[in-house]
C-alpha cells in the first residue's frame, strides 16, 4: 500500500498568491513549496498518473473523462486521472466534481488563476502518484488506447516517452492547417539549432514520465505557457535521460486556443530563456540522475 502523500511538492516564487488552495507554504529563501494537509489515505499502489490540463473544456471533459475510465477499466488499469483546472470560468470544474462523485480516483486541482498549460501540467505531475506518469491534451487528440505504446516504451527502459505526430505521418487522422504545420516545423528547426533538440515532434501533447524522472524535470521547469514541452527535453538531454519518440495516431481538434503569432513569439521568448538559464545555471543538477552533460 501506498502512501497518499507525494514525496515532491510544487514550489512558487515568495510572494505569490495561491488563493483557494487547501496547501501550506512551507518557506525557503527564494521559494513556497506547497504541501497537502489532508490527512494521510493510504491507496492502492498505483501504476499510471493521467494528468489532463484544462481551461474552459466544459463541452469537452466530460466525454473524455468517459472514454479514459471505460479504457482504463478494460485494459486493468491501476490508475488515477487527475484534471487540472486552470482558472476556468465555464462549468469544468463543475463537471469534473460531478463525475468524481462515481470515480474515487479522480482528482480536481485548482491554479491560481490562469497560469498556463506548462503550470498546469507541472502542478499535475507534482501531485501524482503513479509509477508512469502520462499527461495529454483534455480532448484526446491522441486517443487513450495510444497510451499502451507509450507505456510499452516505458517498460522497455526509457525515462521519458514522448508521443509524435511525424515519425508516422500516417498515423494522423486529420492533419492541423498547413499554416499551423508549417509553422511547427520552422519551431522545431529553431529547436534543433538553439537547444540541439532532434526529436521530430516536441510539442505533441501525450507525453509519459517516470516518477523519478518526472520529480526531476518538473521539479527544475521554470517555463510555464507554451514552451515548457522543450524545456522538458531539454533538462532530460542534460540529465542524459533515455528519452523515446513514439509514433502515435493523433487528430486535429477543432477550437484550439493557440495563436501561431502571438504565441509563436512567446514561444521564441521561452526557447531563448531556456538557453539562457542553462548558460547562466539556473538548473541545479538534479540527485536522482547522473551529472549534466
Amino acid at each position: 500500500m501506498r502512501n497518499w502523500w507525494p514525496s515532491f511538492f510544487p514550489c512558487w516564487p515568495n510572494g505569490e498568491s495561491h488563493r483557494g488552495s487547501s496547501q501550506r507554504p512551507v518557506s525557503g529563501p527564494q521559494w513556497q513549496c506547497a504541501r497537502i494537509i489532508e490527512p494521510s489515505i493510504l491507496l492502492p499502489p498505483l501504476t499510471y498518473s493521467i494528468v489532463l490540463p484544462a481551461y474552459n473544456e466544459s463541452e469537452r471533459i466530460a466525454a473524455s473523462l468517459e472514454k479514459i475510465f471505460t479504457y482504463a477499466e478494460r485494459s486493468g488499469w491501476q490508475c488515477e486521472v487527475i484534471v487540472v483546472n486552470d482558472g476556468s470560468h465555464d462549468d469544468t470544474a463543475k463537471i469534473v466534481r460531478q463525475y468524481a462523485e462515481q470515480h474515487a480516483n479522480l482528482r480536481l486541482l485548482e491554479n491560481p488563476g490562469n497560469r498556463g498549460k506548462g503550470y498546469s501540467v507541472r502542478n499535475g505531475m507534482l501531485h501524482a502518484h503513479g509509477d508512469i506518469l502520462l499527461f495529454s491534451d483534455a480532448d484526446l487528440s491522441s486517443p487513450i488506447a495510444e497510451a499502451e505504446k507509450i507505456f510499452a516504451a516505458m517498460r522497455n527502459g526509457a525515462d521519458v516517452a514522448i508521443g509524435s505526430r511525424w515519425v508516422n505521418t500516417e498515423l494522423q487522422i486529420q492533419r492541423q492547417p498547413l499554416y499551423r504545420q508549417l509553422f511547427g516545423r520552422i519551431f522545431n528547426l529553431l529547436l534543433r539549432l538553439v537547444l540541439g533538440l532532434k526529436f521530430k515532434d516536441t510539442q505533441c501533447g501525450f507525453k509519459a514520465f517516470t516518477r523519478d524522472s518526472a520529480q526531476c524535470l518538473f521539479g527544475l521547469q521554470k517555463v510555464e505557457r507554451w514552451g515548457f514541452d522543450p524545456e522538458l527535453l531539454y533538462l532530460a538531454k542534460r540529465f542524459r535521460l533515455k528519452v523515446q519518440e513514439v509514433p502515435v495516431q493523433w487528430s486535429h481538434r477543432e477550437g484550439t486556443r493557440i495563436h501561431p503569432l502571438r504565441d509563436g513569439i512567446r514561444m521564441f521568448g521561452d526557447v531563448m530563456k531556456i538557453r539562457w538559464n542553462a548558460l547562466s545555471g539556473k538548473y541545479a543538477p538534479c540527485p536522482t540522475v547522473v551529472a549534466p552533460l
